[in-house]
C-alpha cells in the first residue's frame, strides 16, 4: 500500500480515467436524474428571506426542547412554524404574520417559558424583498456564467470552455439535489456557498485544462501517442494535486458542518457548509471525470486528433504484427528439431 501511495504521488500510475468515460457518464447521469426528482418532489425548502414570513428569537431556557416550542407557537394561532437553533436561542420561523398576531405569539412564549415579552424578538420579511434576492441570485449566476465562457475561450479554447460550464452546472444540480432531499433551508448562506463552490470547481477544472494543454501542444504528426492517451497522462499528473486540494479544503468544511452544527448549533453555519462539503466533493469528481472526458470526446473529433490517432493505432498494430511473426519461426523450427531428433531414434 506506501508503494502505491508513492507511486502516485510520483505520478507514476496512470489512471485510465477518460477511458472509462462511458461509466462516469452513467454515474453523473444516475446522480443529476436523481438530483432532479428530488427538486420535482420536494422542491428546495426556501428561507424566510426567500417566501418571506416572521422570525422569532428567544433565549433557550432549560428543559425547552423543538417540539414543545413548536407546540407553544402553534397554539399562538399559527399554521406553519419551522423551530431550529440558533446557538444559545431558539429560532421560530412562521408565515406572516399581522401586528396583531406577532404580539400574540410574543405574549404565548414569554408566558409558557417564564421571559419578558420584550425578550422574545420578532421581524417581519416579505416576500418581495426575497424575490428580489432571488432574482439577484440568478443574475450574478447567469453573469458568472457568461464570464467564465468568455475567459476560457480566449485563454484556452471553446471547447474547455463548453466542458467546464457542463460540469459547472452538473454540480449545482446535483447540490441542489442534495438539499432537496434533505430538506436543508436554503437561505442566502446557501447562495454564497453555491457561488464559492462555482470557482472552486472551476479552480480544479483549469488546474487540469492546463496541464491537458502544456502536454497536447507537444503532440506533432509523428507523435506517439494520441490526443485521448496524452490527456489521460495529464490527467493522471494532477491527480495527486486535485486531490490534496480538495481533501485539505474538505477537512474544515466538514467539521463546520459536523460538529458546528451538531455540537454548536450553528444554523447560518449549516446552511452555508452543506453547499460547500457537497459541491467540494461533485467539484473533484466532475473537473476529473466528467469535464475532461468532454473535452476529449470534443477534441476526437477534429480532423488533426483523428489522423493522429489511425497512424498511432496503424503503428501499434504494425508493431504487434512483427511481434507476433517473430515469435513464429521459433516455434516452428523448434518442432523441426524436435521432428527430426524423434525420426533419428526411430531409426535407430
Amino acid at each position: 500500500m506506501p508503494g502505491v501511495i508513492s507511486r502516485l504521488y510520483r505520478g507514476d500510475i496512470n489512471i485510465d480515467f477518460v477511458g472509462k468515460r462511458k461509466t462516469w457518464y452513467g454515474l453523473s447521469m444516475f446522480l443529476l436524474a436523481v438530483s432532479i426528482l428530488g427538486l420535482a418532489l420536494h422542491g428546495l425548502n426556501l428561507g424566510v428571506e426567500f417566501r418571506g414570513g416572521s422570525v422569532f428569537d428567544f433565549k433557550r431556557t432549560p428543559g425547552s426542547s423543538l417540539e414543545q416550542v413548536r407546540e407553544t407557537v402553534a397554539d399562538a394561532g399559527v399554521h406553519q412554524v419551522i423551530v431550529q437553533q440558533a446557538g444559545p436561542n431558539w429560532r421560530v420561523t412562521t408565515e406572516s404574520l399581522k401586528g396583531d398576531e406577532v404580539t400574540k405569539v410574543q405574549q404565548t412564549v414569554a408566558q409558557k417559558y417564564g421571559i419578558q415579552e420584550e425578550q422574545v424578538s420578532s421581524q417581519v420579511i416579505g416576500a418581495t424583498w426575497g424575490g428580489e434576492v432571488s432574482q439577484k441570485a440568478w443574475i450574478g449566476l447567469v453573469v458568472f456564467m457568461i464570464a467564465i465562457m468568455l475567459y476560457l475561450s480566449v485563454a484556452f479554447e471553446w471547447r474547455m470552455a463548453l466542458a467546464a460550464i457542463v460540469a459547472l452546472v452538473h454540480d449545482l444540480v446535483i447540490t441542489a439535489g442534495v438539499y432537496a432531499w434533505s430538506g436543508f433551508e436554503v437561505t442566502p448562506a446557501t447562495m454564497l456557498g453555491f457561488l464559492t463552490i462555482l470557482g472552486y470547481s472551476l479552480y480544479d477544472a483549469v488546474v487540469v485544462f492546463d496541464m491537458i494543454k502544456e502536454v497536447t501542444g507537444k503532440l506533432g504528426t509523428s507523435a506517439k501517442m494520441t490526443y485521448t492517451q496524452a490527456a489521460n497522462n495529464a490527467l493522471s499528473h494532477t491527480l495527486i494535486r486535485s486531490l490534496n486540494t480538495s481533501l485539505v479544503a474538505i477537512l474544515p468544511v466538514a467539521a463546520i458542518l459536523f460538529i458546528g452544527t451538531t455540537l454548536l448549533g450553528a444554523g447560518t453555519l449549516k446552511d452555508l457548509s452543506l453547499a460547500l462539503f457537497v459541491g467540494m466533493i461533485v467539484g473533484t469528481y466532475s473537473s476529473l471525470c466528467v469535464a475532461t472526458p468532454i473535452l476529449v470526446t470534443l477534441k476526437e473529433r477534429e480532423p488533426k486528433w483523428q489522423a493522429l490517432a489511425q497512424r498511432v493505432h496503424a503503428k501499434e498494430a504494425s508493431a504487434a504484427k512483427a511481434a507476433r511473426a517473430a515469435k513464429e519461426p521459433v516455434s516452428a523450427g523448434s518442432q523441426n528439431v524436435t521432428t527430426t531428433t524423434t525420426e533419428k531414434r526411430k531409426k535407430r
